[in-house]
């Protein structure tokens, strides 16, 4: 899997941060979500996934996900 930097509410060297795959996908980087409460209101979690927390502002930067050939 190939990831393309969308965009970041961040500073420098921090999270969160949006990416595309080459998979049609997403990978966003966040912080993780540890709250015991949070984690009981998921369902159906498979081993292998995981969760992190965005700012739904974040999401804005999807819009710059467009195939290099429409550029």
């Amino acid at each position: 899997m190939r990831l393309r930097f969308l965009g970041t509410d961040s500073q420098v060297g921090q999270c969160p941060t949006l990416y595309a795959t080459d998979r049609d996908t997403y990978v966003v980087q966040g912080w993780k979500v540890t709250d015991p409460e949070a984690l009981a209101d998921l369902r159906d979690v498979l081993d292998g996934e995981t969760f992190v927390e965005i700012p739904k502002a974040l999401l804005r930067f999807a819009a710059n996900d467009e195939p290099e050939e429409d550029r």
